[in-house]
């Protein structure tokens, strides 16, 4: 186990807050992965409670970054929403995950689908400079919230999308917006013909419902999963559906 230093804590509104720490060394992972963090236990002798956390920094960072939401009563995030800087941070020296480009088949176009904290694991997939954009001709990344404070990394999307080809289409569903409803309301309008077998291969990351949705929808068009042994069509973060 290693234990990290926070460095950076930033509040974007009641329900998401992202955080950076230090990284050690021998920490190694692939883009789109997550890893298993968590806080000092607050009884001596109790076990530290740990949960699957998309790594929002690329493999190449000397830091780490994690998006997360808030929740009161949360076993976790009632007390990981009040770190500070300079607190501790228990990360486990292993990552895995399935939202990694290499079990994907190399199509014309990367189409990523995410909800709130779902954008995590893109945001280093989005930044990776030779495992993504010499796989794939055109990103695409499509992320709903319910709300325009929940936006955490528009800014930064914005400036790839002027050196990269690279898409960001964000909504909002619960406040005026330039474009609102969820991201299905908007496929087709960068995506003619919407989601296409062979042209596109999709990854995506949020609620359980929306995985689950997802797996349904394209293995009944013939779409493939892809996985650790084999590349596939599409590809969903088995730690949130399984």
């Amino acid at each position: 186990m290693f234990i990290e230093k926070v460095t950076e804590v930033k509040h974007y509104s009641d329900r998401l807050f992202s955080f950076k720490t230090t990284r050690n060394l021998g920490f190694r992972f692939k883009n789109g992965e997550f890893a298993m963090i968590g806080l000092p236990a607050e009884v001596e002798g109790d076990r530290p409670i740990l949960r699957a956390y998309s790594i929002v920094s690329t493999n190449y960072d000397d830091h780490l970054e994690f998006l997360s939401i808030k929740i009161e009563d949360g076993p976790l995030t009632s007390r990981l929403q009040k770190i500070k800087v300079g607190d501790d941070i228990l990360l486990k020296t292993k990552c895995t995950g399935s939202l990694v480009v290499d079990y994907l088949k190399p199509t014309k176009n990367l189409v990523m689908l995410s909800t709130g904290t779902g954008i995590a694991p893109f945001m280093s997939i989005t930044r990776d400079l030779i495992g993504t954009y010499e796989r794939f001709e055109n990103i695409f990344l499509f992320h709903t919230v319910r709300e325009k404070n929940e936006l955490a990394y528009r800014p930064e999307l914005a400036l790839l999308e002027t050196d990269l080809p690279f898409m960001y289409i964000e909504s909002v569903t619960r406040e005026d917006y330039p474009r609102t409803g969820r991201f299905w309301d908007h496929i087709d309008e960068f995506l003619p013909g919407g989601l296409t077998l062979g042209r596109d291969s999709v990854m995506v990351c949020g609620s359980t419902d929306l995985n689950k949705q997802c797996r349904a929808q394209f293995t009944e068009q013939g779409w493939v999963e892809g996985n650790l042994g084999e590349a596939g069509d599409f590809m969903l973060e088995r730690a949130f559906v399984d």
